[in-house]
């Protein structure tokens, strides 16, 4: 006879399997009792690769762990590699010369480092704060990651068309420019942020909607360089997408 413990195991799984919607977040699976640091990479690599699902925030054993990885040298050689995968997809397009042919990137934890922020914020354990969040990008103080400034520039000289395309709200714009030209960044073509029409979407349905604007208006969108899945996901998406690493949250 079937137990009902087993029953309840396979219909959690059939249900899972008809609503991919449905996804399993981080605290349902067991932590180690040992070998910390062992499960905290692994636990990074399912994040990075979008297997651990939706997530609210990192494990609390791990804050050590990301905190540690984020300042070093480990994370700027992972951000290195795929700054200079994206820069060899680059030099093998063809470049029309008209202007059209694109390269997105988004702006924090892509172009902008926020780490200062997430240091008095415990490394992505704490919730999300949007009031507090606004406080530091009205700072405008994040630096430039050297790997993103020197894939900007060189995407520059290449003949790429730039375009920025961000969660941040319309307001934020004055904050925005100004911190990105303090970090190295210019030379621009547009810089696109959530308007009134945008508030309540998630930053793929965002993201997406503003990739296919411009490809009704005949761009083509060659590269995305984004930390978040939900920047290079969804439609209208780029030729070659480009994921760096971001341990510390998970936008939808």
């Amino acid at each position: 006879m079937v137990s009902l413990r087993s029953l309840s195991i396979w219909f959690f799984f059939f249900v899972f399997l008809i609503n991919p919607s449905i996804s399993i977040r981080t605290s349902f699976i067991k932590l180690p009792t040992s070998d910390r640091s062992r499960y905290c990479d692994s636990w990074r690599l399912a994040a990075e690769t979008n297997n651990a699902g939706t997530w609210d925030v990192i494990p609390s054993i791990c804050v050590d762990f990301v905190a540690e990885y984020l300042n070093g040298d480990q994370f700027r050689s992972d951000y290195d590699v795929i700054a200079d995968y994206a820069l060899a997809f680059a030099k093998s397009v063809e470049i029309a010369g008209d202007g059209k042919d694109v390269w997105i990137f988004d702006i924090d934890e892509t172009l902008l480092t926020n780490i200062d922020y997430y240091k008095a914020h415990g490394y992505g354990s704490e919730p999300y704060d949007d009031n507090s969040f606004s406080e530091w990008v009205v700072q405008g103080t994040a630096p430039a990651f050297d790997s993103s400034l020197r894939l900007y520039n060189a995407l520059k000289k290449l003949g790429f068309t730039i375009i920025l395309l961000t969660g941040r709200d319309e307001h934020q714009r004055s904050s925005t420019e100004t911190n990105l030209r303090d970090a190295g960044y210019s030379g621009w073509e547009r810089l696109l942020l959530r308007g009134p029409n945008d508030q309540g979407k998630s930053a793929t349905k965002y993201k997406s909607e503003q990739r296919s604007k411009l490809i009704e208006e005949g761009f083509k969108i060659r590269g995305n360089s984004g930390d978040q899945w939900s920047d290079l996901l969804g439609f209208a998406v780029a030729d070659r997408s480009f994921k760096v690493p971001n341990p510390m949250y998970y936008i939808p």
